[in-house]
């Protein structure tokens, strides 16, 4: 794995963090292809919990590394701005390359928690958004800021703001590119909670998550993914098909006993 992602693990909660802070954590070939394939290592872990995704220094990330963008004058944009194609897509997966960047999150079957500081833009900010939930810092400076570049969000962006915030606001900001504070994020529903201290509070979460029953945490993540985009039969039918395996399985058992006693569970990794 490239030096662009440093993780580390304990307790089933997976610390990963976007490393390389003299850059603002921007976005270049090496750390498109470490988020992929960080996402999806921790897919393949069955001890996995939850997921904290943060950056190392001054910010969340500055979006796309335009130095490299400028590369892309007079060649064929499909080279991109990050070396290998970023339409390139492999059989049977839903997202490109640079889609995947920010897809691999919310494909990642356990809750992930993004704590955003300092600024999360364009690309930045659609990895923020495939998290499950956003702590942000009240002083960051968040943007859909592809449009100032002649873009649009491409990352899986639209798929994943239409679904947080209204239909207008997600045109106004996509149109405009304007930056919004970590406070009005929440106020439009592009972040969930405001924090001074957002990463210490995002593990604090995590850990929180992490001591819950893996196989019904697991099961509320595919569940309320689906949810948006499924009907409502479609829904709940799911709902009824993960709930079967979960009654009267070892965790779900621990997890009853566990209050019964009033002591902390002790549950088993998925199978």
């Amino acid at each position: 794995m490239s030096e662009r992602i440093v993780v580390s693990m304990r307790g089933g909660v997976a610390d990963v963090k976007l490393n390389r802070a003299e850059k603002l954590n921007a976005l270049d070939q090496a750390m498109f292809e470490a988020l992929v394939e960080t996402g999806q290592e921790l897919a393949r872990d069955r001890s996995l919990r939850s997921v904290v995704l943060s950056g190392e220094g001054r910010a969340f990330s500055a979006g796309l590394d335009f130095s490299g963008f400028t590369a892309m004058a007079g060649q064929d944009p499909a080279a991109g701005a990050v070396g290998r194609n970023p339409l390139e897509r492999e059989p049977g997966r839903p997202a490109n390359f640079a889609q995947s960047a920010a897809f691999v999150w919310i494909e990642l079957p356990v809750p992930v928690i993004a704590a955003v500081h300092g600024v999360a833009y364009g690309g930045g900010l659609q990895i923020a958004l495939g998290a499950d939930i956003r702590l942000v810092a009240p002083d960051a400076r968040l943007s859909v800021r592809e449009i100032q570049w002649g873009l649009i969000p491409d990352m899986s962006g639209t798929q994943t703001l239409r679904h947080l915030v209204r239909q207008d606001v997600a045109r106004e900001l996509t149109y405009t590119g304007r930056i919004v504070s970590g406070t009005e994020a929440v106020e439009l529903g592009l972040a969930t909670h405001v924090s001074d201290t957002p990463y210490q509070d995002a593990l604090e979460l995590a850990r929180e998550i992490a001591g819950k029953s893996p196989d019904a945490v697991r099961a509320a993540k595919q569940l309320l993914t689906a949810a948006p985009v499924v009907s409502i039969e479609e829904g709940l039918l799911l709902e009824e098909k993960l709930q079967r395996p979960l009654i009267g399985g070892r965790n779900q058992i621990e997890a009853v006993q566990a209050n019964l006693q009033k002591r902390d569970p002790e549950f088993t990794d998925p199978e």
